[in-house]
């Protein structure tokens, strides 16, 4: 099988990796080797000088040992061909469409052949050769595999700008049931020793450049290490495919925010790929549900919201026809009107229309003159949707209309005029694509219909009797609760690796870790993040 071929297989099945993410890393050329990264800018995002930037998003292999029930990739799944590069063929390939001006960084992830370490051994070897041999200074973001012992994930992340551990399921029992070769102990191991790692190399450089003089500055320069991943980690869970709710999963994001401190929570709505009784057998895919969460995920990291103010355990789950932070405007009605000229940045935040941006150029204008409806519009506030809860300058701009609960809904859940041209005008094709699919999709069916509600019912119940079997009676997935784990596919690895792995991963619990500033948390100690 040649390269082509090879990429083709592999690039779709990487697909189902979340990627659209800014890079967090600036890092200019240098003379003699390739490449360049900007902190806002990777997988379809756009530098400060307006470039875009696409990512070759690809697997090493396809090739699995895990059978997990989600995954198309599942080694008990044999109508899917199954190949790999070698390390010169990904670094040669990665090249070549840098140089080709396809591409200007590279996301990698991996299915697990023979065993976590020799899998990374190959994604290390791969990186190696780009970073040293081709001097490629891209970005990089590579997947780490649970399991891999602490000596390759240190160099993996010494060749990484960012690297993520797959959290894959909302629950400790929903993952044993699914992916039974998996435990939170194999997966929360790598991400505490990533996130000590980031820590550690930071306040290392931190003390070199404090103990920096003049006399050394005027020194020969010694070629410093590399960053271990600058920028950060993140992590991908898949919803609904287990009957966890909202509430548990913001709750479980937040932990993870804070204890972590990651760059990103990736939701990633299931999209059946392969046949499976414990699975909803049904084409539509939450794409809906997804959306609302990552509304809800962006409120906690710039918005200033706690878990607590955006859901309760008496509504698990977020409104589906309004976005939560309207949401959480309809049901506190008392806060509004809000005066945009003298409010302060807290409250601007809290009006439905009005983002991050648009409440500092407000705090901005406001000092030149008086807002109104025509300076708010320039600003590029959504008036549409932020005049049923300002006033300006006294003046209220939801004239004509109830200011009360109901009305205010039916406002906001009426469908948006997208107008004749982009994604609101439904002309575009829905879902990710890669370069080898056509652009003609079956119809896919709405998520509150009555036979995808059925669908996940009968799925969720079989998945009930199968917690049932195995660990007696459950009155349901259990928040926290212990699930029994079948023994690792990966039992044939170096055991003194596992054994120094799960030693690293027990001296991190024991460390304090501080709060990341804009992540506030209603449980700070979710129980899946719990190792024991």
């Amino acid at each position: 099988m040649n390269v082509i071929e090879k990429l083709e297989i592999l690039a779709d099945a990487a697909k189902y990796d979340v990627a659209c993410t800014s890079s967090g890393v600036d890092r200019s050329g240098r003379n003699g080797q390739l490449g360049a990264t900007r902190a806002a800018g990777c997988c379809h995002s756009f530098t400060p000088d307006g470039r875009c930037i696409t990512l070759l998003k690809v697997l090493f292999t396809n090739v699995c040992t895990y059978d997990c029930a989600y995954c198309v990739n599942r080694k008990s799944n044999t109508e899917v061909k199954r190949t790999a590069f070698t390390p010169q063929e990904l670094a040669d390939l990665t090249i070549g469409f840098y140089r080709r001006n396809y591409i200007e960084g590279l996301f990698l992830s991996s299915g697990v052949v023979g065993c976590p370490d020799r899998t990374t051994e190959l994604m290390v070897e791969a990186l190696r050769i780009l970073r040293e041999d081709y001097g490629f200074r891209g970005y990089i973001h590579a997947k780490a595999i649970p399991g891999t012992s602490v000596e390759l994930l240190d160099a993996l992340g010494r060749l990484s700008d960012r690297l993520s551990v797959n959290l894959e399921l909302p629950s400790q029992q929903s993952l044993g049931l699914l992916a039974p070769a998996k435990s939170r102990a194999s997966i929360l191991a790598p991400m505490r020793h990533i996130h000590d790692s980031i820590a550690d190399d930071k306040e290392s450089r931190a003390r070199k450049r404090k103990n920096l003089t003049i006399y050394q500055s005027l020194a020969k320069p010694v070629r410093r290490a590399r960053a271990f991943a600058p920028a950060g980690q993140s992590t991908q869970m898949i919803i609904g495919a287990t009957p966890e709710s909202d509430y548990h999963i913001l709750n479980l994001s937040a932990s993870l925010y804070q204890t972590m401190q990651l760059k990103r929570v990736f939701f990633s709505a299931y999209l059946p790929v392969v046949k499976n009784p414990l699975l909803p057998a049904t084409d539509a895919v939450q794409l809906n549900r997804e959306h609302r969460l990552y509304q809800a995920d962006w409120l906690m990291r710039f918005y200033g919201f706690n878990v607590a103010e955006i859901i309760d355990e008496d509504h698990p789950f977020l409104e589906p026809d309004v976005d939560p932070k309207a949401n959480w405007a309809l049901n506190h009605l008392d806060f509004f009107p809000v005066e945009v000229n003298t409010a302060p940045l807290e409250a601007l935040l809290r009006v439905p229309g009005i983002g991050v941006r648009g409440a500092k150029l407000i705090l901005r204008a406001r000092r030149q003159s008086t807002l109104g409806e025509a300076e708010l519009r320039k600003l590029g506030i959504a008036y549409k949707r932020a005049r049923y809860f300002i006033t300006m300058n006294g003046s209220y701009g939801g004239k004509g209309v109830d200011f009360s609960r109901d009305a205010l809904h039916a406002r906001l859940a009426a469908p948006i005029d997208g107008g004749r041209h982009g994604r609101r005008a439904a002309k575009t094709t829905p879902g990710q694509m890669t370069l080898f699919e056509s652009t003609e999709q079956a119809a896919v069916l709405p998520e509150a219909s009555a036979s995808n509600k059925a669908a996940l019912e009968t799925a969720f119940e079989a998945q009930r009797r199968a917690l049932n079997a195995a660990n007696g009676p459950v009155a349901g997935i259990a928040i926290g609760a212990s699930a029994a784990v079948a023994p690792s596919a990966a039992a044939s690895c170096s055991t003194s690796r596992r054994e120094e792995n799960a030693k690293g991963s027990s001296n991190a619990a024991q460390r304090g870790m501080p709060q990341a500033a804009g992540h506030r948390v209603t449980n700070p100690g979710h129980p899946l993040l719990q190792v024991g």
